[in-house]
């Protein structure tokens, strides 16, 4: 521990570079999903984010994806084009719109997880407990959660 005291930029660099390859190749294992349904990078994070926040408002998925109004709008027609995605007007205030992956957003959502899946899964096979619980500490802590 006492070496991290004395990281110079050069590491540094090394991680950032680490957390980008390993970034690059995670989501080009998609890639070739994602150019089957003519979508992109920017719907792929819509449709995990959708995928783990069932029923998020659209204000909440702006926060979350960090683009523009513009940009959301644009992605979500490209996934109504594709019939992934619904909404739901909330009960209570119909002012807010929840999302929703549709059925065919659900399976689009696990052909694109599957692939992605093997190449963490093979990481986490291949590492022991402790690597991975310091691996998902540090993450956190990048992320600042």
């Amino acid at each position: 521990m006492k070496e991290l005291l004395y990281l110079k930029d050069d590491h540094l660099k090394e991680f950032v570079e680490k957390i980008f390859v390993s970034y690059r190749e995670t989501f080009s294992d998609a890639k070739k999903i994602l150019d089957k349904y003519s979508i992109g990078i920017a719907h792929h994070k819509a449709i995990l984010l959708l995928s783990l926040y069932e029923g998020i408002t659209i204000s909440e998925l702006l926060k979350k994806l960090k683009v523009t109004k513009q940009s959301l709008n644009r992605i979500l027609k490209d996934l109504i084009k594709l019939d992934a995605i619904k909404f739901e007007k909330n009960k209570k205030d119909t002012r807010l719109k929840h999302v929703y992956l549709s059925d065919k957003g659900l399976e689009l959502f696990e052909e694109i997880f599957s692939i992605q899946k093997k190449r963490i899964y093979k990481a986490l096979l291949n590492s022991d407990s402790k690597e991975v619980l310091y691996f998902n500490n540090v993450l956190k802590k990048i992320i600042n959660e």
